[in-house]
């Protein structure tokens, strides 16, 4: 296959099937040759390993994860490009396309069906507006995997990255950093996509933890506390918690104070061992 760095090739083969970009499934097609085998490389394939990509494009990713992977399942919404990604793709006999919508695949499912005796790591070129619902899905579901890497929204990728306990923390900060190590890569300009998005990009890999970063004893409250916490994000813990728990403020300075908080304190300054402490705490 020729070179799908280049624009020309790709404006070519494009063309060829009648194909056009899509702004509502955020569809930016990496040209920068160098991103794609970084990421690869960054990944963890090797030939024990199969992948799981999210999003395809035209295949630059999924040619570079091919020729260290066992095997890649590359999971695509778009229709579209099957046509496209099967001309893209000829010379790989370990690729496999689904046409599928990964917010809907059951990949626990598809991990045994495809992946029998490898280990499993994910590694994919996300959608700007999809990115937290799939990351949080993949840490949620606890799949069966090694890693996720994946290029996102340097904002995004700031945030998952950023220590909790500090300013720019959120719930997917305590979420990522729970499930997972949070590792920067490295950043990706804009100038590297066609077309270019209107923000730069990042490469965070997130190494699965074999257990979670605190011990709490019911998971569903903790991260429904930490959803409500981070809510309001002007508002203090107290008045964020009770509002989006249906508790009295009471009960949640009654919990702060139990364990050693100020009951003044608002979310983004709570580690995560003070929120697992919090939510064991809170009645």
């Amino acid at each position: 296959m020729e070179n799908l760095s280049d624009i020309s090739v790709v404006r070519n083969v494009l063309s060829k099937h009648g194909f056009n970009f899509s702004k509502a499934l955020g569809q930016n097609f990496l040209i920068n040759p160098s991103v794609c085998p970084r990421m690869a490389e960054n990944c963890g394939a090797d030939e024990n390993t199969g992948v799981i990509e999210i999003g395809a494009g035209i295949g630059v990713l999924t040619a570079e994860l091919a020729k260290r992977a066992k095997k890649v399942v590359s999971i695509e919404l778009d229709t579209r490009l099957l046509p496209v990604l099967e001309e893209t793709l000829s010379e790989f006999d370990n690729v496999e396309i689904v046409n599928a919508d990964i917010m809907k695949t059951d990949l626990h499912a598809l991990i045994k069906e495809k992946f029998q005796g490898m280990d499993v790591v994910v590694c994919a070129n996300l959608p700007y507006y999809i990115t937290s619902p799939i990351i949080t899905m993949l840490l949620e579901e606890k799949l069966p995997i090694k890693a996720i890497t994946v290029m996102i929204q340097k904002e995004a990728a700031d945030r998952l990255s950023t220590p909790v306990g500090s300013r720019d923390s959120g719930a997917i900060t305590v979420c990522t950093n729970y499930y997972a190590e949070v590792k920067h890569l490295f950043n990706v300009s804009r100038g590297s996509f066609m077309p270019p998005p209107n923000v730069d990009s990042t490469v965070i890999k997130l190494q699965i933890r074999p257990e979670p970063a605190v011990k709490v004893s019911d998971e569903k409250k903790f991260f429904r506390m930490v959803k409500a916490a981070f809510a309001q994000r002007r508002k203090t813990a107290v008045n964020s918690i009770a509002s989006g728990m249906g508790l009295s403020k009471n009960q949640v300075a009654e919990a702060l104070q139990k364990s050693g908080l100020d009951v003044n304190v608002r979310a983004e300054k709570l580690t995560m061992e003070e929120l697992a402490l919090l939510s064991e705490n809170l009645s």
